[in-house]
């Protein structure tokens, strides 16, 4: 069993920035990701990382504005975002799963999700 715990949502103004953090513990796997749903939309991949070694990989629409990142010793991932518009307002979940993929089916496990709304 994993359990998953975001933190780090909140309000703020485009060109702000927030940090989010996931907290895992339990069973450990192979790749964390990052994705987020809008009110009517479908639920899209944001980013992801692998434990060991920290490949990630992230989603077009965010590259140069978000960064992905671990603390191995901490079992926390975090996703940094600079530079936010207001199209990014969502709700972010954290996700576990047994390889790095931009497929949300392939996600085994999720956290609550964090709002984040970014203001113009």
């Amino acid at each position: 069993q994993v359990q998953l715990v975001e933190s780090g949502g909140g309000l703020v103004q485009a060109g702000g920035s927030l940090r989010l953090s996931c907290a895992a513990s339990g069973r450990t796997f192979y790749a964390m990701g990052w994705f987020r749903q809008a009110p009517g939309k479908e639920r899209e991949f944001v980013a992801g990382i692998i434990w060991s070694g920290g490949v990630t990989r992230s989603a077009d629409f965010v590259k140069g504005r978000f960064t992905i990142s671990r603390d191995n010793a901490k079992n926390t991932v975090y996703l940094q975002m600079d530079s936010l518009k207001p199209e990014d307002t969502a709700v972010y979940y954290c996700a576990a799963a047994p390889r790095l993929t931009t497929s949300r089916y392939d996600y085994l496990y999720w956290g609550q999700g964090t709002q984040v709304t970014v203001s113009s």
